[in-house]
């Protein structure tokens, strides 16, 4: 690394993420890199773990907006420290946790349903009896977390 930071090549060798997607980023706010007098982007260090952890959490499905909120935390005058990258760990932690008891309970309720065969609630007598799921609004009510009416 140079003095003036990472080029925009550089990072993009580091990550493996295109030049096109860094400069996304930081339209998104969610890097900040310096201009030489050129007007070249420099980057430092601490981009290379921003950008990563942009890419990880992405793939865990928090949007870019999220991203951004959580990285808003981290201090801009100084490369983050563990603890500071542990608080969002913490965080992203528990919506995770969150989500994957949404999707347990949608599993179960899936086999439950779809285990029967009839693939309808409408017409099914055991699950959905005069499809009373309708009278909690439109879609699969069970399936979105509804309980049925006579429990």
């Amino acid at each position: 690394m140079n003095k003036s930071g990472l080029t925009i090549g550089e990072i993009s060798t580091r990550t493996g993420l295109a030049a096109s997607a860094i400069r996304h980023y930081e339209s998104e706010s969610l890097v900040f890199p310096d201009r030489n007098a050129g007007g070249q982007r420099r980057y430092q260090r601490a981009d290379v773990r921003r950008l990563s952890f942009v890419m990880i959490a992405q793939q865990l499905g928090f949007t870019l907006a999220e991203i951004r909120t959580e990285l808003s935390t981290l201090p801009q005058d100084r490369a983050p420290t563990k603890a500071d990258w542990t608080r969002i760990s913490r965080r992203f932690g528990q919506v995770l946790d969150a989500r994957i008891d949404r999707m347990t309970a949608l599993r179960q309720r899936l086999d439950s349903c779809i285990g029967c065969g009839c693939l309808s609630l409408q017409s099914c007598k055991l699950y959905n009896p005069e499809d009373r799921a309708a009278r909690a609004g439109a879609g699969p009510r069970y399936l979105m977390g509804d309980r049925p009416l006579d429990e």
